[in-house]
């Protein structure tokens, strides 16, 4: 007869006198737990503070899971679930220096995304195709008469990577945005890569990246938009309408980094945090300039004099550290900024060319502001940015 081994891991334990002793205790605890969870999750759903179904539902929705997946994700966003996930990341953080999946600590206090360091396994197709979308959309544009002028912004932990400490950078990123860059240039695509300026900018002092958040500093974005109107004025392109910008007042202030609030930290005390940064905080004020010629007059009644003909296309980058009234100021005018938060590659591109705006009153120049990780991040290939 063949006797049967046993892996030693699945050999029964014998229970021991601590085993017992605690086993109460552990019990109790987990029925809290439970309790807690079910009063109040149904506390919220009373008082219609938590909606676990859909506004919109239908059979297919039904079918394909969205339903399920609606409700999975409000009973983790019910009072007690999310309070005790933010116990656990706070408890994380001060035990074991934990930020959970999507931060990373450096060293000095020094914070970076994930998504910055992470392999791709597709990274190489996923840059095909987006070379590819890109060309395509410059074509469709230049059909129309607008120009397209690529912004590319490298990754923070490229120009801060002093302050990386034990995280790795995969050696396989170290020409990336440089290789984009080339590929775009050589298919006729306008192309600029700040990683030149904002590393001018950096040997000359400046610190273009902020240290507990994922965005450039407001110097490092006033870099950038010197260096973006710079490209803009080599197109030759007039921007319109006429506008001064100026800045009135530039104070220092307590920044809270969007990285601690990623890491769910953000609710532990000052002390307890990553030491809190100071940045630089500017405002401005814009006035119309009067031209020589005067306006039509039933183009003004329209206000179609005052709609700019430049729009930027972009991700958060576009929308923080004062960017655009930096750019603004740069090239005397006024710009439509349609970026959007977490727009990664395409989803601010996707929404302004289905937009109203794109179609009644298209510009003569898009600027279209890609982040460097998005260039090889995994991506859906359900739909065209733009439509023939």
């Amino acid at each position: 007869m063949k006797n049967i081994s046993h892996h030693p891991e699945s050999e029964s334990r014998p229970i021991t006198q601590l085993d017992r002793s605690t086993s109460p205790f552990a019990g109790i605890c987990f029925s809290l737990f439970l309790i807690g969870g079910i009063v109040t999750t149904s506390y919220a759903l009373v008082s219609q503070n938590l909606n676990l179904i859909p506004k919109e539902t239908s059979w297919s929705t039904f079918l394909n899971g969205e339903v399920s997946s609606g409700i999975a994700k409000s009973l983790a966003n019910a009072p007690f679930p999310d309070n005790a996930a933010k116990f656990e990341r706070g408890l994380s953080w001060l035990v074991t220096r934990d930020l959970g999946p999507r931060v990373r600590e450096g060293k000095n206090d020094w914070l970076f995304l994930n998504d910055e360091l992470v392999v791709h396994q597709s990274r190489v197709l996923n840059t095909e195709s987006r070379v590819k979308e890109i060309i395509e959309v410059g074509h469709q544009l230049a059909n129309q008469g607008i120009e397209l002028l690529i912004i590319l912004v490298p990754d923070k932990s490229r120009i801060e990577s002093e302050y990386l400490g034990s995280q790795h950078r995969a050696t396989v990123f170290s020409t990336r945005v440089n290789d984009f860059e080339k590929q775009l240039t050589h298919n006729e695509i306008h192309v600029i890569n700040l990683t030149g300026a904002l590393n001018s900018a950096k040997q000359g002092g400046i610190t273009p990246f902020l240290r507990t958040d994922t965005h450039w500093s407001e110097p490092g974005a006033e870099i950038a938009a010197k260096a973006v109107a710079k490209s803009i004025q080599a197109l030759k392109i007039t921007p319109s309408p006429a506008q001064s910008t100026q800045i009135v007042t530039q104070i220092d202030k307590i920044r809270p980094g969007d990285l601690v609030k990623l890491a769910g930290i953000d609710w532990l005390p000052n002390s307890l945090q990553p030491m809190p940064e100071l940045a630089r905080r500017s405002s401005f004020k814009s006035e119309p300039m009067r031209s020589k010629a005067q306006p039509n007059k039933i183009d003004d009644l329209f206000g179609d004099t005052n709609l700019p003909n430049i729009a930027l296309i972009g991700t958060s980058f576009s929308r923080t550290s004062e960017f655009i009234p930096y750019l603004e100021m740069q090239l005397n005018t006024k710009i439509g900024n349609f970026a959007k938060d977490g727009g990664d590659f395409a989803g601010s591109a996707k929404d302004y060319f289905r937009s109203q705006a794109f179609k009644d009153t298209p510009p003569k120049l898009i600027i279209w502001e890609i982040p460097e990780r998005a260039i090889e991040m995994d991506r859906n290939h359900d739909s065209k940015i733009l439509h023939h």
